[in-house]
């Protein structure tokens, strides 16, 4: 059976090579970030930490985390 992990908080990051940017957003446990930044310090930009849910911090990367829409029929293309 595969473990599940829970964590107290989730944080936001930005993957970067060479000191530019990857793409987009990544997202994982405040614990694995502090694990990353012990292990290559300063490699990855954090966007925000302290997320206290991992659906906020999925909105968060996205981009969507204040986005509100009423109905299907209001969004823009």
């Amino acid at each position: 059976m595969r473990k599940v992990q829970t964590f107290s908080s989730w944080v936001v990051f930005q993957m970067n090579a060479n000191g530019k940017p990857l793409g987009g957003n990544a997202v994982c446990g405040a614990e694995e970030w502090a694990a990353m930044e012990l292990s290559q310090p300063g490699q990855h930009s954090l966007v925000r930490g302290g997320i206290t849910s991992e659906r906020e911090a999925e909105q968060v990367a996205r981009g969507t985390s204040g986005t509100t829409f009423s109905s299907r029929s209001m969004r823009k293309a």
